[in-house]
């Protein structure tokens, strides 16, 4: 895309010569869109290039295979959670996760939204029991929009949707608790909240984290990329925290 104007939200950003600054943006149309933002590092651009942040974005590039020129507006700030830990770690992995594994320029309006809530929901509950179970299914349908969903629909050994406690951990599959007799040791457990949605406990979110990390690091995040998971262990090491 030579040329366009979108809002975004700060996704990544690295550091780019003296001054410079490469930005990551998921954009609501457009996907993951990238740009190099000149004075990326002053005193006053740097505060809008914040993982969290929504922006108004222009690039331009000369051709489609060039990297956008990019110059940004912020429309609204999330700095202020940066100073609260649990909230700060979950905003860094969420942003992390989602600038790592998209390709760029390939739309995907779902997670778009789906990571704008979560977003949201951090800002309006820091604590978090509003937000986790949230971030749970946004991993969960990050891996759905990658081709890599897990089947909740149905017991992979009886066939029946009722009673599913489990999931397996080589086909993604659901398992019902009849099904899983004798093998419960081998299976991820299948928290209630990601088939029924509303509120989770800590125990089932704790189960959720699991369970779409087991497929994050198997399916996704591998090779370069797993460098990404230490922002999720922070997040995890801080959970635990406000769990004690």
């Amino acid at each position: 895309m030579p040329q366009f104007s979108t809002s975004a939200i700060v996704c990544a950003i690295r550091h780019h010569g003296e001054h410079g600054t490469i930005v990551r943006l998921l954009t609501p149309d457009a996907g993951l869109v990238a740009g190099y933002v000149r004075g990326g590092r002053s005193s006053r651009v740097r505060p809008i290039l914040i993982p969290g942040n929504v922006v108004e974005a222009d690039l331009r590039a000369r051709t489609s295979a060039q990297l956008a020129g990019m110059t940004v507006e912020l429309v609204h700030s999330r700095a202020p959670l940066l100073s609260e830990p649990l909230p700060a770690a979950a905003i860094e992995w969420a942003c992390a996760l989602t600038a790592t594994t998209l390709p760029e320029e390939y739309p995907y309006p779902a997670l778009h939204s789906a990571l704008s809530a979560v977003l949201d929901a951090i800002e309006a509950a820091p604590a978090a029991r509003g937000w986790a179970a949230a971030l749970v299914q946004y991993e969960r349908l990050l891996l759905t929009e990658l081709g890599f969903g897990l089947d909740l629909s149905a017991c992979a050994v009886a066939g029946r949707s009722n009673d599913l406690a489990f999931v397996s951990p080589n086909s993604g599959r659901a398992v019902s608790r009849a099904g899983a007799v004798g093998y419960e040791s081998r299976l991820l457990p299948l928290p209630h909240f990601l088939i029924e949605g509303g509120e989770a406990g800590w125990a089932d979110i704790v189960d959720g984290l699991v369970l779409t990390g087991h497929f994050l690091r198997r399916d996704l995040l591998t090779d370069r990329r797993i460098d990404v998971l230490a922002a999720r262990d922070r997040l995890i090491e801080r959970l635990k925290r406000a769990i004690a």
